[in-house]
């Protein structure tokens, strides 16, 4: 039998600290209830001190997803611990994850503590957590640069203290695979009660190392790995979790270990991650990339013609790469429509699934063939929809090869109708300009997009955009079959997410560089 080995999801809150992926609270719903769907063991749905928008987002993701065991973030201070509590109490199913450094660096400079403080701070802290749960995760934060026979009294003391998982972060990146492992190793041999705690690790990805440095450490012992979709996260990123799970499961001959993860739903929880953060995987990344299944050289072609092992060691269809099929048309009834995208996975309300079908009908007048990833674009748009100030009414633009391109747009900002026509470079930066002259954003756009979502001319297309302003950088986006009104969407959709993080900013809301 395979040791399992437990997926610890931090998309929602390590993932979430990529510049420009802010997520709202309806869209981290729609991402947790995807990665119930995927199989994973535990969600971090949030850092719950940090916010009322992220104390919202932990406690309706701990009472409406169900499978995964909740977990919100807590620094190592007793205000964080009971803040975490509240957010999650009356769950079946939850965890409270505290961290404080253990590095000296990080002791002397960031914290102002001495070793003897801060391992009484985190015995303190873990105890205070487990008089509330019972499962608590604690993570000697900067571990891979700290005194490894420090790291081991703090380890043995929290666990001691309670914590029933251990967390082993290389924080910025810095270990290598054979010293990290060497590193969990250590621990499982030289602290006494480690078997009384499952170990985990959090790597990130600085030297491009995060995959390697957790594959190292389940091969000495660890029983957990923490992870984001697509490899999100702060500055490089984390450890990516398809390729966590398909390296185990692919070669579970040497690692003797596997996971609960639902290999099938790979993709389409990779999609949607990509869309609602507005981060585009690169071609050639591995597993979920455009091309890491395209095989471009006639020797590699003509071995798969004869025998797909020749060049594959992983089959499309284990991570929910298919081949896209018709699944309705103009035609299909409501019932029908709900029932599909039941099939796929989304259970919607009647309020939900009428506004998703009264997109689906006029996106259905447009194209004759309607396929899965557009319902998938369909449902992300509607159910993640804020209270926005600035919706679009209608647009019109004229252009050509011998007249300035000319856009009127007209808006409705905070439930007033405005329109304005203004020109620019092409049809697209007409409507832009025309855009940013009605809401006089100061913001400067700093990534356009696009890609077809499905082939075909008829194809929907998805835009993606980033707009930065005031140092807050935030991401847009949105899918017509008309790429201008795409195009609108997104800005739009990005200029919605900057007031609404201003809003949240004139609350006292804060975020932290965390683990």
């Amino acid at each position: 039998m395979a040791r399992m080995i437990k997926i610890f999801d931090t998309t929602l809150r390590d993932g979430e600290q990529s510049p420009g992926a802010s997520m709202n609270v309806e869209e981290k719903i729609m991402v947790a209830k995807q990665l119930a769907r995927l199989g994973v063991d535990i969600i971090e749905a949030g850092f719950a001190y940090s916010s009322p928008g992220d104390f919202d987002a932990v406690h309706r993701i701990a009472q409406e997803v169900e499978g995964p065991t909740i977990c919100s973030l807590a620094r190592a201070r007793p205000e964080d611990i009971d803040r975490a509590w509240e957010a999650l109490k009356g769950a079946p199913k939850v965890r409270i994850h505290t961290f404080l450094s253990a590095s000296d660096i990080h002791l002397k400079h960031q914290f102002r503590m001495t070793r003897d403080e801060a391992k009484k701070r985190a015995v303190e802290m873990v105890q205070r957590a487990r008089s509330y749960v019972q499962d608590v995760e604690f993570s000697p934060m900067d571990a891979s640069r700290a005194d490894p026979n420090y790291l081991f009294e703090v380890v043995e003391a929290v666990i001691a203290a309670g914590a029933g998982t251990v967390n082993i972060p290389d924080t910025v990146g810095y270990a290598i695979p054979q010293e990290f492992g060497r590193l969990i190793r250590d621990i499982r041999q030289r602290v006494s009660n480690s078997h009384l705690a499952v170990i985990s690790v959090h790597c990130h990805n600085d030297l491009g190392l995060a995959v390697a440095n957790s594959l190292a450490a389940v091969m000495e012992g660890a029983g957990q790995v923490e992870c984001t979709i697509n490899g999100i996260g702060e500055r490089a990123g984390n450890t990516s979790l398809e390729e966590i799970a398909m390296g185990l499961r692919t070669r579970r001959d040497l690692y003797e270990a596997d996971t609960q993860i639902h290999t099938e739903e790979i993709s389409k929880t990779s999609r949607l991650v990509s869309k609602i953060t507005g981060m585009v995987v690169q071609p050639n990344k591995a597993i979920v990339g455009a091309n890491a299944f395209a095989h471009a050289s006639g020797i590699h072609q003509d071995g798969l013609l004869k025998d797909k092992t020749t060049y594959e060691i992983m089959r499309p269809e284990s991570v929910g790469l298919v081949e896209s099929k018709m699944v309705m048309g103009k035609l299909s009834g409501r019932h029908a429509f709900r029932q599909r995208l039941e099939d796929l996975g989304y259970k919607l309300t009647d309020e939900e699934v009428n506004h998703a079908f009264e997109r689906f009908k006029k996106l259905a007048d447009h194209k004759k063939e309607i396929y899965e990833e557009d319902l998938e674009v369909i449902v992300s748009e509607e159910l993640a929809k804020m209270a926005d100030r600035i919706t679009l009414k209608s647009f019109r633009v004229m252009s050509g090869t011998d007249q300035v391109p000319t856009a009127t747009v007209e808006l409705e900002v905070d439930g007033k109708a405005v329109s304005q026509t203004g020109t620019g470079d092409g049809p697209v930066d007409a409507v832009y300009r025309t855009i940013a002259a009605i809401t006089q954003t100061k913001s400067t756009l700093v990534m356009y997009v696009v890609k077809a979502i499905t082939g075909g001319t008829d194809a929907q297309g998805e835009v993606s955009v980033r707009v930065q302003e005031d140092g807050k950088t935030v991401s847009g986006h949105g899918a017509d079959t008309d790429i201008i009104t795409a195009s609108a969407r997104a800005y739009l959709s990005a200029l919605n997410k900057l007031a609404y993080l201003t809003a949240k900013q004139a609350q006292g809301e804060q975020k932290v560089n965390l683990i």
